[in-house]
């Protein structure tokens, strides 16, 4: 009996998480919710933006190293994008709608990440599509969604963002996360 393959390459799964992320923001925006709503979203953008962060620097950041002549500066610069993000939600998920602050960290955030998914989807990203091959691809956005299922679902600012230390401790702390959530019912 053939194998069946996942056919979705790293691109299009960067680009889907971006997508899904934008749309969460969207309604946060929109003020959609009454305050116990809004902390229910913003968990659960974070848990994803987590997890999506955590994939990157597991898979596709070190690909850019590999593939691209400027890959480790690229690289580098994303991951320093990521840390700051990772404080801001931090700081954001230990508070409620109701914080005055509550508000200006969402809104920090929501622009950080609006900046990163410009910079991959308007270099990275087209850079990666013309360095790497088709197989490639695909087996990088295959090892992607494998790492975003067991990364870890909160920020967690000091832990290690690059290989080989992130790919080892990362499904230890999502184990954990996913343990906590579990008891706490946070709906992430």
């Amino acid at each position: 009996m053939a194998e069946t393959r996942h056919t979705t390459d790293l691109i299009e799964v960067i680009v889907a998480d971006h997508r899904a992320v934008e749309g969460v923001f969207s309604q946060l925006e929109q003020g959609a919710g009454d305050p116990a709503k809004r902390k229910g979203m913003v968990e659960h953008v974070i848990t994803e933006l987590v997890r999506h962060s955590v994939a990157e620097e597991q898979y596709m950041y070190p690909a850019a190293r590999k593939a691209l002549p400027d890959g480790d500066e690229i690289a580098d610069h994303e991951i320093g994008e990521h840390a700051e993000a990772e404080r801001v939600m931090s700081e954001l998920s230990g508070l409620e709608p109701v914080d005055p602050r509550f508000e200006e960290l969402l809104s920090t955030l929501m622009s950080d990440i609006r900046h990163h998914v410009q910079d991959e989807e308007n270099d990275l990203l087209p850079r990666l599509r013309e360095a790497c091959g088709q197989q490639e691809l695909a087996e990088l956005g295959s090892k992607v969604l494998q790492a975003k299922e067991w990364a870890p679902t909160r920020p967690h600012p000091n832990a290690p963002d690059t290989p080989p230390a992130n790919r080892i401790l990362d499904p230890g702390a999502g184990l954990v996360d996913r343990m906590r959530d579990a008891v706490s019912g946070g709906g992430r």
